[in-house]
């Protein structure tokens, strides 16, 4: 089929009516033909807007050049040298707002679909068992990592590259943190794509250890006074959820959407083979416009519910991805928008009956810069529903800064650290969603990236280049 040069070479998904009924991934990616046809789009300008836009500076022309000449091998090695989840930020990172948003092509057309070619090229990698990993000479030196999600997988990997000894001490039983518990199968395989990248990182020396609580199981000072680390990347996330606290959110059938993605992401609770079963309700109201509203929408709908998504502004501050807030309305979710609950109502065995309403108008924008909603006076009003989900995001667990001496936070109990994430304890760094409080993946993996820089000037020059134990 002939295509205009300014249209962008579209890609297969599975049809909304069949997706809406199982967990398989939604899209479907390119062939290799497709991501030929869309990396030739590419101009190769002079300026590279892209790279600036990436949290991670990868070389995007470069490697959208080699799959464009053909060379897919070459692509991903490109990407290794950059990025240790391309496959996992080719499917879940906003490139509509980043990269993708300064692309020149885009000026007069569709921008370069960075993001599908990042997952192309991770995927045939991965299909063809190419190997990416190469590491410098061991230096000796050891550097704990709290948290294996998205700040602490990249941490890792870098300083790994470097040569540095690395163990990743993760809470859960398995590693990949926010992107196997937070993350649906829909969007982001787990078995397929997370695992396998943790392996390419786990082939580069890293040691990740499971069911280590660090603040419980071991505390920050001991693994620096005890076991002999050098230096200590915190990653650890947001994993603490966000209420409004109305009347009746202690009822049955209320849930974070932490917990009721956890259980069915990472507890398997979608599968009639495990024995982790979730009341999954039949009329459901999820709280809030994210991504994270729209996973566990999503995740509603394909276990048997009626589905809403209950936003306090309008659809154009929404602030899920457009694809994402697609792919909901085309699957059959309901959206109420200019809508905030008040109370949510129980019957008179303590579970949801329904949720009391009102209408809300914009006023003058808030700090977000988004207008704020005012509620309308006598507008309240009741719609039944037997399950709510509460997707309000997340503040840090303020385990590990209570169980270690000289570690500051803020009020938000956010660590505090610098641009490179030193904290204020020395040898301790930090970054990702436990400093910023709930983010994007590939802004986690910036922030991993730059502290793995730091933790490296650091240790050398307390140190020097090799250690001497």
């Amino acid at each position: 089929m002939s295509r205009s040069k300014f249209e962008r070479v579209p890609i297969a998904e599975q049809d909304p009516k069949v997706r809406a009924t199982n967990f398989d991934e939604v899209c479907l990616g390119y062939t290799e033909e497709e991501a030929i046809e869309e990396a030739k789009r590419c101009i190769q300008c002079k300026h590279h807007p892209c790279i600036g836009g990436c949290p991670v500076d990868i070389d995007i022309p470069r490697f959208i050049h080699h799959i464009a000449e053909g060379e897919f091998e070459e692509a991903a090695h490109v990407l290794a040298e950059y990025t240790a989840l391309p496959a996992v930020c080719g499917r879940v990172c906003p490139q509509e707002d980043q990269c993708e948003v300064v692309c020149v092509r885009g000026i007069r057309g569709d921008a370069v679909a960075i993001g599908k070619l990042e997952r192309f090229a991770a995927d045939w990698a991965r299909a063809n068992n190419i190997e990416l990993g190469q590491t410098k000479e061991k230096n000796g030196f050891k550097v704990a990592v709290i948290g294996s999600g998205p700040a602490g997988i990249t941490c890792a990997g870098e300083l790994a590259k470097e040569g540095y000894d690395v163990t990743i001490f993760e809470a859960l039983h398995e590693p990949g943190g926010v992107l196997v518990y937070g993350i649906p199968e829909f969007r982001l395989p787990t078995d397929e794509v997370v695992k396998h990248e943790i392996g390419n990182l786990e082939k580069l020396g890293v040691k990740i250890e499971t069911n280590v609580v660090v603040g419980k199981t071991i505390t920050i000072d001991e693994l620096l006074n005890d076991e002999g680390f050098h230096a200590i990347f915190i990653g650890s996330g947001a994993g603490l959820p966000i209420f409004m606290g109305i009347p009746g959110e202690n009822l049955n059938g209320v849930f974070s959407a932490n917990e009721y993605l956890t259980r069915n992401n990472l507890m398997k609770a979608f599968r009639d083979d495990y024995d982790t079963p979730i009341k999954a309700g039949d009329k459901v109201a999820v709280i809030g416009g994210g991504n994270v509203a729209m996973d566990a929408a999503r995740t509603a709908l394909r276990l048997g519910a009626e589905t809403w998504i209950v936003y306090r502004r309008t659809e154009k501050e929404l602030p899920a991805r457009v694809e994402e807030v697609h792919h909901a309305k085309t699957e059959g979710i309901k959206f109420e928008f200019l809508t905030s609950p008040v109370e949510i109502l129980g019957d008179e065995d303590g579970w949801v009956r329904a949720i009391r309403c009102q209408r809300m108008e914009l006023g003058e924008p808030d700090e977000s810069g988004r207008r704020r909603p005012i509620p309308i006076e006598g507008s309240e009003f009741e719609f039944d529903v037997d399950t709510v989900i509460m997707a309000l995001g997340t503040s840090p667990n303020p385990l590990i800064p209570s169980t270690t001496e000289g570690l500051d936070v803020n009020e938000w109990q956010c660590v505090i650290a610098d641009d490179e994430g030193q904290t204020s304890k020395e040898g301790v760094f930090a970054g990702g969603d436990v400093v910023t409080g709930s983010a994007t993946v590939i802004l986690a993996m910036g922030a991993g990236k730059k502290a793995a820089a730091g933790i490296d000037k650091y240790i050398k020059e307390k140190y020097g280049e090799k250690s001497h134990a």
